[in-house]
């Protein structure tokens, strides 16, 4: 901080004011008809100031002027001509095309708080221009609202444009008022100690309540909308601080930006200021606010007891469901088979959070019922691709639509038992009796994983195959489940070749799930 009560001309100076104690600055303008320009900055407080003119005395001109330190103490008790007042929190300037020569005092008082605040003066301000200029329409427009993303648009600083000077532009977001200077933004963002500090990796940092928004990277700031997803969480933990819902983004020259990861039906508060990178001196253009739209209402599919119903998620998606049950009831049975990738579900009882699971393959759960009680399910979709997942309520528990499952849904080919015209494989089985269909099919030999992945919806059954490709079924099942496992030997094979096997298990309601399909090759020599 400016620590002399000299401003010197020409350089911006920062200081710090103590609530209700005034404090006094002075310059020295030494000849009439001298352009003047006086700038004050409050940061984080409203100020009162202003600005009075004495005359010099008479030898203070000349060589022989004595130092302005003795010619201030000579008259500082004396009153000067007021110039200018001001009272309030904007950034306010006095500007003079001719002013007389004298020794000119700034008085700054704030009332309501300590607060620091930023002072800039000088006798040759056409030439000087460290404040970026604001084009003659300084608003900023929002030109695109979504549920989480608001792009801004803004007219380029004459200085940039036609000065060609280093012009940056940085944005500030939040939730709570605009802000009328950086200066004013920096000071809340340092008023939370938590925000002083880098976060430091493999700390635990309580998440910053927006998320993150987008950041430019270096190398793809000529992008439109190139944002580094930060993973810095903001605030610690153990601050005892209210966290500041406040960021602070600075995007190089361009003049369009798009802030993501907002939250839906939120009112956000968006500034913009040019900063001139060589002074470091920022101009505010005007703030503007918008709020988020909503998310789309989620549509409720209504589940019927016994009945399996089909349901779909795009990715990152999330589908509701109910479940009233008409008659009273002791047990819900939930049985769920996810074809693609694991999903996420909650059940909850009238509001109350009884379940929260990931299901990947088919997962049963059995919770207490309670009369006239109505479920609520979410199902959340995976981060990987689009989810499709098959969902069962019943409050009869013997009414099983899906077959049972082992933990372990492979298919074991064994090496040593291949030949030119067959392979011998084993899966296994569970101690319920079910029905097990083994289906082939011949694939190039470039036929990769990648392949299997995209075709191991579990949900397509026996009836998308063709009759050709179908090897037998047969029934099985071991009271000791160390036991439940069988072996057959697929005959017929070309020498070779590459086929994909696949072992579907089908309940007593007719429904089947899809063991993981396995790729094996018969000898080419034998």
């Amino acid at each position: 901080f400016h620590d002399s009560s000299v401003i010197p001309d020409g350089a911006e100076i920062s200081s710090y004011l103590f609530r209700d104690t005034p404090k006094r600055y002075f310059f020295v303008v030494e000849e009439d008809n001298t352009p003047l320009a006086v700038t004050v900055t409050p940061c984080d407080a409203p100020l009162e100031w202003k600005l009075s003119v004495q005359e010099l005395p008479e030898e203070a001109s000349g060589e022989g002027s004595e130092p302005l330190e003795q010619q201030k103490q000579q008259i500082t008790n004396e009153e000067g001509t007021e110039l200018f007042s001001y009272k309030g929190n904007d950034v306010e300037y006095f500007v003079s095309s001719s002013s007389p020569s004298g020794l000119y005092q700034l008085d700054l008082l704030s009332t309501e708080k300590d607060t620091h605040f930023k002072v800039y003066a000088t006798t040759t301000p056409e030439s000087d221009q460290p404040y970026p200029e604001l084009p003659y329409d300084p608003r900023i427009d929002v030109t695109s609202l979504g549920r989480t993303t608001v792009t801004l648009a803004w007219k380029p600083s004459p200085t940039a444009s036609l000065l060609k000077q280093p012009i940056q532009y940085c944005i500030v977001i939040n939730k709570e008022h605009n802000f009328k200077s950086l200066c004013a933004v920096e000071a809340k963002l340092s008023s939370d100690d938590a925000f002083m500090m880098a976060p430091k990796p493999g700390l635990d940092f309580s998440p910053f309540d927006f998320a993150h928004f987008g950041f430019p990277s270096d190398n793809n700031s000529g992008k439109e909308r190139g944002f580094l997803k930060s993973s810095a969480k903001f605030g610690r933990q153990t601050s005892s601080k209210p966290r500041v819902d406040l960021h602070k983004v600075c995007i190089g020259n361009k003049n369009i930006f798009t802030v993501s990861d907002l939250k839906p039906d939120t009112q956000y508060y968006f500034d913009m200021f040019a900063v001139n990178t060589n002074t470091n001196m920022s101009t505010a253009y005007v703030g503007t606010f918008a709020r988020t739209k909503e998310e789309a209402k989620q549509k409720t599919v209504e589940l019927k007891d016994g009945k399996v119903t089909d349901v779909f998620i795009k990715r990152k998606g999330a589908k509701f469901l109910r479940f009233a049950p008409v008659s009273s009831h002791q047990k819900v049975t939930f049985s769920i088979h996810s074809c693609l990738d694991a999903v996420q579900i909650q059940v909850r009882r009238d509001g109350k959070l009884l379940l929260s699971q990931n299901v990947e393959g088919v997962r049963q759960f059995q919770l207490r019922g309670k009369a006239k009680a109505k479920y609520l399910i979410r199902l959340k979709g995976s981060k990987k691709g689009a989810s499709l997942l098959k969902i069962l309520a019943t409050t009869r528990p013997n009414k099983q639509s899906f077959p049972s499952l082992p933990e372990d849904t492979r298919i074991k080919a064994f090496d040593k038992l291949r030949t030119c015209s067959s392979v011998t494989v084993a899966w296994l089985g569970t101690q319920e009796r079910n029905k097990f269909c083994i289906y082939k099919r011949e694939v190039d030999d470039n036929y990769n994983e990648e392949q299997k992945r995209r075709e191991q919806n579990q949900c397509l059954g026996p009836d998308t195959r063709k009759k050709s490709e179908k090897v037998l079924c047969k029934y099985f099942h071991s009271q000791n489940i160390q036991k439940a496992v069988t072996t057959e030997t697929i005959r017929g094979l070309q020498p070779g070749k590459s086929y994909l096997l696949d072992v579907y298990v089908i309940g007593h309601g007719g429904h089947s799930v899809k063991y993981q399909s396995k790729l094996v090759k018969t000898r080419k020599f034998c």
